[in-house]
């Protein structure tokens, strides 16, 4: 049994610990605050550059695009895998590698070739430990990425799909749909889908397109592309943050439990002690007398 003295180290210990992941949750809070602010601020303009080309969709089989190339089979993927680049945040990074782990093996099972891209220094250290070859390693998503990083990113992803060296571009990141739901999901950014949202005779804002509508949705692709990119980004650094918080907190809460189970033991152990030496005193003064 442990003495007393030990008992009270480890609580000493716990309530150090117990200081740490409090200070950890309490700045994951207010950086993932700080995210969840930029991609409610990016929200808007994504899905109004979208909604755009959807009212523009009618043109596509008649501009000239290669990023609505769409091969007759799709024989190379590309994946790009977006990760953290720390841990302490529960299931975020784990959740995230195995989809991808997944993802590769069903590609590779229809006979699909497949070239790996990781962000992230997690994802970098698996596909080491996997011995999967990454085409092209990245940490600098992180909390000060943005649009200039989701630019370089999308320019060199288009770039490879646009000259055929890739038939198919893929990413697999966490989907941020609220404080309290985040999601790893694969989004399929290449070939661009040209969706049509609503028909001919509906009701809408009668719109002046300036040149042309072609001229206008050939140069808005590429913007929606690289949009896409930023908002997986943002998503991305946003629920690594909220899980590190719910990962702190959780972390947080089991030591305080723990604190109470030893004090409760450290109690008990001094107590029993206490009662063997009044149990030694009185049998001492027992045999004197």
């Amino acid at each position: 049994m442990a003495t007393p003295r030990e008992i009270k180290k480890r609580i000493n210990s716990v309530k150090n610990t117990r200081k740490i992941t409090r200070t950890m949750e309490m700045v994951s809070t207010a950086k993932a605050k700080k995210a969840t602010n930029k991609v409610n601020a990016a929200k808007p303009y994504a899905d109004l550059t979208r909604e755009l080309v959807s009212s523009l969709s009618s043109l596509a089989g008649i501009i000239h695009s290669p990023y609505l190339r769409k091969p007759d089979k799709i024989r190379k993927v590309a994946i790009l895998a977006i990760a953290a680049n720390r841990g302490l945040c529960g299931g975020f990074n784990s959740n995230l590698l195995r989809m991808v782990k997944n993802r590769i093996e069903e590609l590779k099972a229809k006979g699909v070739e497949v070239e790996v891209h990781a962000a992230g220094k997690k994802a970098i250290s698996f596909f080491k430990f996997a011995k999967v070859e990454l085409v092209t390693s990245y940490t600098s998503i992180d909390d000060k990425a943005g649009s200039k990083e989701a630019n370089d990113l999308a320019s060199y992803f288009m770039e490879r799909f646009a000259n055929e060296s890739v038939d198919s571009v893929e990413i697999i990141s966490t989907h941020y749909y609220s404080a309290a739901t985040q999601k790893p999901e694969i989004t399929s950014v290449l070939p661009l889908q040209m969706e049509e949202t609503g028909s001919k005779g509906s009701s809408g804002p009668e719109v002046l397109y300036e040149p042309d509508p072609k001229t206008i949705l050939e140069n808005l692709l590429p913007m929606v592309i690289k949009t896409t990119f930023v908002k997986i980004i943002l998503e991305s650094v946003a629920s690594e943050h909220i899980a590190r918080r719910v990962a702190m907190k959780a972390a947080t809460d089991a030591a305080g439990e723990m604190i109470k189970l030893l004090t409760r033991g450290y109690n008990r152990v001094r107590q029993a002690k206490i009662t063997q030496e009044i149990s030694e005193i009185v049998g001492g003064a027992e045999a004197i007398s």
